[in-house]
């Protein structure tokens, strides 16, 4: 017999009041899946808060490499997700494909150790790997200028990965020159040379959805994350990660209208009034919304039965490398 929402949390609220688990989600989840949730954020956030969590069980809500996150950087803990779901962004590399884009530069005059690679933390375990062996870092979308600022010290050329958008952003906010892989140009004349990954969610959002919506109101503030495209992140009031968004888009009056390029689901909590999707397209992110009420339910009943499903697995070797890329990042 098929469970009614209302049934399914209060087995939920049941499940986890018995159990030693503690339920994440990451802000891109949907309502009903966000709101019975112990910890909400952005993915980083989310792994740094369940280091200092003491249940035995992480019940992450998210995209698989958030749930790798944590078990990289607690990999004591045991890491189960209601849907392994795949974020589009970091199924654009692996290691081969990393591996390519050295063998790129190499082939382009650059040796390897005059390299500095950075990965987006939207990548798998094995891409953060990667980077760390080289002697790179993870870095997110609110800590990205002062990691490449930091990065650029060693002198070297950033490699940076899988998202173009959001290493083109940074380049342009420094005056940096930067190209894309596969686009054309000399890697030696880029400051930093970009991987050629994106959001698909991000690249909905278009320069005449910014111009419909400030001819329709004047005065509008326009805030955009810099996962969109470089044209749409120069044409904003206001470019900000997750959280910088939520901090920028609830301090505003309240009459002051703001149209945001980011996901569906976070906008719709933001405030009730005067905040619209900048797009005509539901920017809704397919594999987020994979999470249901139902799933959580499961879940948590299998680690009730002894017999947890989806528990995430990152090898030795992997997870050594990647902590280190992630530490670095931290250690800044």
């Amino acid at each position: 017999m098929k469970l009614s929402n209302e049934e399914l949390k209060q087995e939920i609220q049941r499940l986890k009041d018995k159990l030693s688990v503690t339920v994440v989600a990451h802000f891109y989840q949907r309502d009903e899946v966000f709101e019975i949730a112990d910890i909400t954020g952005d993915s980083l956030e989310l792994a740094m808060r369940t280091q200092a969590d003491d249940a035995e069980f992480v019940l992450f809500c998210g995209v698989g490499f958030m749930g790798q996150s944590v078990k990289v950087l607690s990999p004591e803990k045991r890491v189960v997700m209601p849907k392994i779901a795949c974020c589009a962004m970091a199924r654009m590399i692996d290691s081969l494909y990393y591996d390519e884009s050295v063998k790129f530069l190499n082939d382009n005059g650059i040796a390897s150790e005059n390299i500095l690679p950075i990965t987006y933390i939207n990548s798998n375990a094995d891409v953060k790997a990667k980077v760390g062996e080289m002697g790179g870092m993870v870095c997110t979308s609110s800590n990205a200028k002062k990691i490449i600022t930091t990065a650029l010290k060693e002198g070297k050329k950033i490699l940076f990965v899988p998202d173009r958008c959001l290493g083109q952003n940074i380049a342009n906010q420094m005056g940096l020159k930067s190209m894309v892989i596969g686009q054309g140009g000399d890697p030696k004349e880029a400051d930093i040379i970009c991987y050629d990954g994106f959001c698909s969610v991000h690249q909905l959002f278009t320069v005449e959805d910014i111009e419909f919506y400030r001819k329709k109101y004047p005065g509008i503030k326009i805030a955009t994350h810099p996962e969109c495209d470089p044209a749409i992140c120069d044409a904003s009031d206001f470019v900000g990660s997750t959280s910088q968004l939520i901090k920028y888009i609830t301090e505003l009056p309240e009459e002051q209208k703001v149209a945001v390029g980011t996901e569906f689901n976070m906008v719709n909590r933001l405030r009730p009034k005067n905040t619209y999707i900048l797009s005509s397209t539901k920017p809704e992110c397919p594999t987020m919304n994979e999470t249901t009420l139902e799933d959580v339910y499961l879940t948590l009943k299998s680690i009730e039965d002894g017999a947890p499903i989806n528990e995430i697995e990152v090898d030795e070797s992997t997870q050594k490398w990647a902590k280190i890329a992630l530490e670095r990042m931290l250690a800044l």
